[in-house]
């Protein structure tokens, strides 16, 4: 009985040969892939954003072409921006009560904003590869138990 078995190398192709995206020495992949502004016609708490989207909207898409921007009305609901990244991460910040000026400044937050999940820098936590030199201390393992 003999049968032929199936190689088990196949070809490799120059077309697998493509690199993947990544932020390093040559390259730079912004982080925001989607801007999402959300407004209300009504509401006078929109009143700043409605007049910023008149205005910049179309300067900003052109200043950044990989990012996509939608403008959303909400009825009834107060002004947001939401930013979506390529770690699948959102942000969202509400426009309540900002002039035209703090609506650019947070929007330009977001675009230089990585997405990542916002650590506290002062009170980062130890943790270390190996065990305490002296152990954990506990009070069943000492010659005279300890009291109260």
């Amino acid at each position: 009985m003999a049968s032929k078995l199936a190689p088990t190398l196949r070809p490799f192709l120059r077309a697998q040969q493509s690199s993947f995206p990544a932020n390093g020495h040559g390259a730079f992949v912004p982080q925001i892939r989607k801007l999402v502004f959300e407004y209300c016609d009504n509401w006078a708490s929109s009143t700043n954003l409605r007049t910023f989207i008149h205005n910049n909207i179309e300067n900003l898409a052109r200043e950044n072409p990989h990012v996509e921007f939608v403008v959303r009305q909400r009825s009834h609901r107060e002004p947001v921006i939401r930013g979506f990244y390529i770690n699948n991460r959102d942000k969202v910040i509400g426009l309540k009560g900002f002039e035209v000026n703090g609506i650019q400044q947070k929007v330009q937050l977001l675009l230089d904003s990585s997405g990542a999940k916002i650590k506290p820098l002062k009170r980062e936590t130890v943790v270390s590869r190996n065990e305490a030199a002296r152990g954990i201390w506990s009070g069943l393992h000492v010659e005279e138990p300890f009291r109260i």
